[in-house]
């Protein structure tokens, strides 16, 4: 038990230590940090140094760690900022889901799956990762710009989008008859959710928040419980971990004591943001891609799962002018977590050979090291307005 727990905390300073390394070096070259601890997960995990594995504790990290970063996006972000970009955002949400769904199953079934399979592929084209590019934004800091605000929103109706897209396609791979009456409802209850805890739950702490301030109470372990709480809530409703908890940011930035819940969360944030970034690049297998037709393959999804999203999320955009359009198309870019999951399931449910999983992993990993960069020249490219 304690050789074991030697082992971990290991792991723990090695991941730590090459993300802060990683994070350094993409700085020094102009790049978002976060390009660099994707790419020092890549070197130190299993296919190039070995230094770390994924495992089951580190994974726990991981996901604590990409919950308290949404967690902290929210708290930049405003209920009332969101309602402005409402139809921008659900325009972008579903056009970013359609285009890159008809894209995705098109290649699958040229490339010789049966349809039912062919869709299932094309699932893990379509939803987009919150976190990565939330980290992105956060970096430059423009969390305040129209553009950031389209995104965020957007990402949350994708999500529900993706996830009701995945069990229609789930479904079908084991031959059950979907059941349209059912999925109307899951459809429901996350709307629903989404709905009530931000717009009712922030009129709830806008007015009961403001004694607290008064009296100077330290806010930090009732919004750390919410976070976590909304987090498991989100689950429960059929959607990812992280809705919850940048749901629960929307409703703390409510909250008086904003400005210091921030500052008091930042710690929290550089221990533990790292190992979601390090274990994303830890989990991609170069063995499987050591191939000229492997490369080409992926380097062909890749430019599919960019191109449509770029398509999808632009074409949602347009209100906001060509230049906000391009900069909504490339946010919505990174797949990131979310294909590395849609993967993983179809992998053990043997719609995917490892070969497929690697170059679906490779392709998610690949969209969330392109995106950064392109998003850092694009907002660099002008003044920052509000």
């Amino acid at each position: 038990m304690q050789a074991h727990g030697n082992d971990i905390l290991l792991d723990l300073l090695i991941i730590f230590a090459a993300a802060q390394v990683g994070s350094w070096l993409a700085r020094s070259v102009k790049l978002p940090g976060v390009v660099g601890e994707i790419a020092a997960g890549c070197l130190v995990g299993p296919s190039l140094l070995g230094w770390i594995a994924p495992s089951e504790p580190l994974e726990v990290l991981s996901e604590i760690g990409v919950v308290l970063l949404l967690f902290a996006v929210g708290l930049e972000t405003r209920i009332e900022d969101m309602k402005r970009v409402g139809r921008s955002a659900f325009l972008v949400g579903l056009l970013g889901v359609v285009v890159p769904f008809i894209f995705g199953s098109l290649w699958a079934h040229g490339a010789g799956f049966d349809w039912a399979k062919s869709l299932f592929v094309a699932a893990a084209f379509v939803a987009t990762s919150a976190g990565i590019t939330a980290r992105v934004l956060q970096e430059l800091g423009v969390l305040q710009r129209q553009e950031s605000r389209v995104i965020l929103g957007a990402a949350v109706i994708d999500d529900i989008l993706a996830m009701l897209l995945l069990g229609i396609v789930t479904a079908m791979q084991s031959g059950e008859n979907v059941q349209v009456g059912k999925l109307a409802i899951v459809l429901s209850e996350a709307i629903g959710f989404v709905v009530l805890i931000g717009l009712l739950g922030t009129k709830l702490v806008r007015r009961s928040t403001q004694s607290l301030a008064v009296r100077q109470w330290n806010l930090l372990p009732p919004a750390l419980a919410l976070c976590l709480g909304l987090a498991f809530l989100s689950t429960r409703f059929g959607l990812a971990a992280i809705i919850g908890a940048f749901l629960a940011g929307m409703v703390a930035s409510e909250a008086p004591q904003r400005e210091r819940l921030e500052h008091d969360v930042q710690p929290l944030l550089t221990l533990l943001t790292p190992f979601f970034f390090v274990l994303t690049g830890a989990k991609i297998e170069l063995a499987q891609l050591a191939s000229v037709d492997a490369m080409l393959t992926l380097a062909l999804i890749t430019a599919i799962a960019l191109a449509s999203k770029l398509i999808g999320g632009g074409l949602g955009a347009l209100a906001l002018g060509k230049r906000g359009a391009l900069i909504v198309g490339v946010g919505m870019m990174p797949r990131g977590e979310v294909g590395v999951v849609i993967a993983s399931l179809g992998l053990a449910a043997g719609v995917f050979s490892p070969r497929i999983y690697a170059l679906i992993v490779a392709m998610s990993l690949l969209t969330s090291v392109v995106t950064p960069p392109l998003l850092a020249w694009l907002f660099k490219r002008e003044p920052a307005r509000h």
